[in-house]
C-alpha cells in the first residue's frame, strides 16, 4: 500500500480497537438502543451543517436506495446487535468474531464476481491473522451464550458488506455526505426507543464512554475508513479487523494494569504478519504498469478516488 494508505490503516486499527471496551462500559447503564441513538445524534447534528454547505447531500439523491442499505448494513442494524450481545458477551470475544470480516468478505467477492481479486499470498494472510486472533484472546468465550456469538456474527457480516456498498456504488460520492445521512438516518429511526429507555441518571465513565464513542470511534472513524477504501480497496480495507482485538487488549495491558498473557506473545506477530500478506502487492507487476492500464497491480479495476 501507499504511505497515505498504511497511516490510514494504522490509525483505524487504533480507533476501531476501542469500541469494544467503550461498549461494554456504556451498556451497563444504557440500552443499546439508547446508545446506538447517543452515539449518532450528536454526531449527525454536527456533520449536517458541513455537508449541507460543501453540497454533499444532493449528489445522494439519485442512489438514495444504496445509501439506505449501507445504513443499515454498517450502522443500524450491526450497531444494536453488537451492544446487545456485548451485555453477555466479553469485549475480547466479540473482537474475536469481528474478526471474521476479512474471511467474509473474501467469500463475498468471490459470490458476486467483484473486480478485487485475492492472491494466494492474500489468502494465507487472512489465515494467519485469524490465527493470530485465535491465539490473543485463546479462545475465550467470556462465558458468553450462542445468541449473542451469533448476533456478533451477523455484525461481522454487515461490516463485511459496507465496504463493497462503498466501492462499487458510492465510491465516486462524498464520503462526508454519505456518513452524516447515514448517521442521521440512524438517529431518527432509533429515536423514539432512544429517548423512552433513557436511564434517570449515569454515570461519568458511561458519559466519557458514549461521547468517545461518538466523536472518535463514529465521526473520525468514517472519514478514515471512506478514505481507506478508496485508497486500498474493500478487500484490504475490512484487515483493521485483524489489529482491532490486538489494540483493544494491549490497551488494557498499558492502561488497566491487565496481565500479557502467552496468547498475546503469540498473537502480536502473526496478526502484524497477516495483515501485511494480506495487504501485499503481487509479485511480478509493477504499479507503473498497472498505472498505464487503469487497473491495480492485481487486475483489478483501480477505484477511483471521490471528486469533491
Amino acid at each position: 500500500m501507499s504511505r497515505k494508505g498504511w497511516a490510514l490503516f494504522c490509525a483505524l486499527c487504533l480507533i476501531w480497537g476501542i469500541p469494544y471496551l467503550l461498549i461494554r462500559v456504556a451498556v451497563r447503564e444504557l440500552t443499546p438502543a439508547t446508545l446506538v441513538f447517543a452515539r449518532t445524534a450528536p454526531v449527525a447534528l454536527a456533520m449536517l451543517p458541513f455537508a449541507v454547505r460543501r453540497g454533499a447531500l444532493g449528489a445522494l439523491l439519485e442512489r438514495w436506495r444504496w445509501v439506505l442499505a449501507y445504513t443499515l448494513v454498517e450502522i443500524s442494524v450491526p450497531w444494536l446487535l453488537l451492544a446487545h450481545a456485548e451485555q453477555q458477551l466479553s469485549s475480547s470475544m466479540a473482537g474475536l468474531l469481528i474478526a471474521a470480516v476479512p474471511l467474509i468478505g473474501a467469500v463475498m467477492y468471490r459470490l458476486t464476481g467483484t473486480a478485487e481479486r485475492l492472491t494466494r499470498r492474500r489468502l494465507a494472510g487472512l489465515a494467519l491473522g485469524f490465527v493470530g486472533v485465535a491465539a490473543l484472546v485463546g479462545f475465550d468465550t467470556g462465558g458468553g451464550h450462542p445468541r449473542a456469538a451469533i448476533e456478533v456474527l451477523i455484525v461481522a457480516l454487515c461490516y463485511a458488506t459496507g465496504p463493497l456498498i462503498v466501492s462499487r456504488r458510492l465510491a465516486d460520492l462524498p464520503g462526508l455526505g454519505v456518513v452524516a445521512a447515514s448517521l442521521a438516518v440512524t438517529a431518527v429511526v432509533y429515536a423514539p426507543f432512544g429517548i423512552a429507555e433513557l436511564p434517570a441518571s449515569v454515570s461519568s465513565e458511561t458519559i466519557a464512554a458514549v461521547i468517545a464513542l461518538a466523536v472518535f470511534c463514529t465521526a473520525l472513524a468514517f472519514v478514515l475508513f471512506f478514505a481507506l477504501i478508496v485508497e486500498v480497496g474493500p478487500a484490504r480495507a475490512t484487515v483493521v479487523t485483524y489489529v482491532n482485538p490486538l489494540v483493544a487488549v494491549l490497551l488494557g495491558v498499558v492502561f488497566l494494569g491487565e496481565s500479557l498473557t502467552l496468547g498475546m506473545a503469540v498473537g502480536l506477530p502473526l496478526i502484524l504478519g497477516g495483515s501485511v500478506l494480506a495487504t501485499s502487492r503481487s509479485p511480478g507487476r509493477r504499479l507503473d504498469a498497472s498505472a498505464r492500464d487503469g487497473h491495480d497491480d492485481d487486475g483489478s479495476a483501480r477505484i477511483e478516488p471521490p471528486r469533491r
